[in-house]
């Protein structure tokens, strides 16, 4: 049907340029708001209208004639009916919407895709800070990361996953103590371990089980491996920096178990670190004030960022000589830049919304030929958990907040995925564990892939009768598909890369599930109309050619999401 839906475009595209030229290249058609309408509308004759100052009905049906005289209007299209001031609603036969089962079982899991480009997008997503492990907002945001590159890579962009780790800072010392002193015998309610939330002290500690875990490893001298890098613990509770390294280790190979429960994969671990043990930062630095853009004042060194847009001017330098937090951020972009990503999103918790101004001011500023409005960013709200219809807060693991790893055990990699993904990632979003665990028509992610192990189970069943194999469906007649579930179901096919187009282009992973939650739908009202294994040879093949086309759709957009596609449930 997309092959259909280009011929008749090409079509529509050469009456419009007779009529006006130039106008053959806006040639498009629209879904109707209305199943009953039609399959296409063509709202062209309006468009034209007042430019070439006819009425627009009347210049539809010049336009409807010109179009039913064509080949492929008489191949494809049953009928097209004039409607209100100048639509043409264009109805198709039944054989132009078979085609879509042909294209979906030819192209297999590539069905969908877009070929490559020739660019590259970063995508910076979970990006925790390496002080414990990852929660249930990380999560989302590893989710919808995931996802987004993954539709990405369906538009032909070459993905590549980026995890930045705020490995220097204040939070990196607050880990560091927390760890010596457990290290020493102490634990949260000793006398040196203020917890009180009105003490400012009490912000330097960490309280969660997991930093007893890391002082007995680092008391053992054990050797933890993070991604590309091994550390081994001294055991020396006094050595601070040997501490340090260690915590921030072991922190980090715990982040990758995390993200390996997730079956998550990153091709870049990029540290803090890193852009000021290369001279980055200072680079940075120099530019800006090379730039003009900076001034010193009570100490601290300022950068004008209002000239490009921020509500007030930004601190980058402290007065003690320390750099703000949005000072690396820029140099860390200036390097996404320069290794050449011309295109880069980053998935951030809204409670980043600030910092949007302030790195693309920075990025302005230092005058290296970035792009306004560089980068891209989608915020996320966090995630409220429920469990046995109350509220969980806490994590005895973390202390104070549900881990990923938790919400995994309590469901699965699937559920998490899935749920985390079926909200805008700026909405606030419920996680309910019970019904994630449900096995009904409730839970969404059940319903999905239970419509996927359905269909499986058929053509096991015709398989295990002698059926010649999904193979030998790619060349069945298809004309037998014409009752009206049927019909449905093969128009939903048609919309799915279209679909995938328009979520990447937004960003917008939800419209993912949302699709899958409407095609799993149709599917099961076909399932429900129409037997598939029927006597009629002919009949049954088609129907059989429809279920596995469904199924291969199904089984791609879970995919986009990072959901299995279960054969049986």
């Amino acid at each position: 049907m997309l092959s259909v839906k280009q011929d008749l475009l090409a079509a529509l595209a050469a009456e419009l340029e007779t009529l006006s030229p130039g106008a053959g290249a806006r040639a498009a058609f629209e879904n109707p708001k209305v199943a009953a309408h039609g399959d296409f509308a063509c709202t062209a004759a309006m468009q034209l209208a007042k430019p070439l100052k006819a009425n627009p009905r009347a210049l539809g049906e010049q336009l409807k004639a010109a179009l039913e005289a064509t080949p492929a209007f008489q191949q494809w299209v049953d009928a097209i009916e004039i409607a209100g001031p100048g639509f043409l609603n264009i109805r198709l036969k039944p054989a132009a919407k078979q085609q879509i089962v042909r294209e979906v079982l030819a192209q297999g899991a590539q069905f969908g895709y877009q070929p490559a480009r020739g660019e590259q997008v970063l995508v910076e997503f979970v990006s925790a800070n390496p002080t414990g492990p990852l929660h249930v907002g990380h999560g989302r945001q590893a989710a919808i990361g995931d996802a987004i590159s993954n539709l990405y890579a369906t538009q032909g962009w070459k993905v590549h996953r980026e995890f930045y780790y705020n490995d220097a800072g204040v939070q990196i010392d607050t880990l560091t103590k927390s760890t010596q002193l457990r290290a020493k015998g102490f634990k949260p309610g000793d006398d040196c371990w203020p917890t009180d939330s009105e003490n400012p002290l009490a912000k330097n500690f960490y309280n969660g089980d997991y930093i007893a875990d890391i002082a007995q490893a680092f008391l053992a001298k054990e050797t933890v491996k993070a991604d590309d890098r091994e550390f081994t613990a001294n055991g020396d509770v006094e050595d601070y920096e040997n501490i340090r390294n260690f915590a921030v280790a072991y922190l980090r190979n715990e982040q990758d178990k995390d993200l390996l429960a997730f079956n998550l994969k990153f091709d870049e671990y990029y540290l803090e670190s890193s852009l000021y043990q290369n001279g980055h930062v200072a680079a940075t630095v120099e530019r800006l004030i090379a730039s003009g853009y900076t001034y010193e004042q009570d100490g601290a060194l300022w950068l004008k960022s209002t000239e490009f847009g921020d509500d007030k001017d930004r601190v980058m330098r402290k007065s003690d000589g320390t750099y703000t937090y949005f000072l690396p951020d820029v140099a860390y972009h200036i390097q996404k830049f320069q290794r050449g990503y011309g295109k880069v999103v980053n998935i951030q918790g809204t409670d980043h919304h600030g910092t949007i101004a302030r790195v693309r001011a920075g990025l302005q500023a230092a005058n290296v030929g970035i792009p306004q409005g560089y980068p891209d960013y989608v915020l996320h709200t966090m995630v409220r958990v429920v469990r046995n219809g109350d509220e969980v807060k806490i994590s005895k693991r973390a202390g104070s907040y549900v881990t990923l790893r938790d919400l995994i055990e309590w469901t699965s990699k699937d559920a998490v995925r899935f749920f985390l993904l079926s909200r805008k990632p700026d909405t606030e979003y419920t996680f309910d564990v019970d019904l994630a665990v449900a096995q009904n028509n409730d839970n969404p992610v059940y319903y999905v892939q239970y419509a996927h192990a359905r269909i499986q189970s058929v053509l096991r069943a015709w398989q295990e009768a002698g059926g010649a194999g999904v193979a030998a469906l790619q060349s069945v007649d298809l004309s037998a598909l014409q009752g009206p579930q049927a019909q449905a179901l093969m128009l939903l096919l048609a919309k799915y890369p279209e679909m995938l187009s328009a979520a990447a282009a937004g960003n917008a992973p939800h419209d993912v599930t949302f699709y899958l939650r409407d095609l799993a739908s149709a599917y099961h009202s076909y399932y429900d109309a129409e037997r598939i294994l029927v006597d009629d040879e002919a009949v049954k093949l088609a129907r059989l050619a429809l279920v596995a086309a469904t199924a291969q759709v199904l089984h791609n957009g879970l995919a986009v999401l990072g959901v299995d596609a279960p054969e049986r449930m």
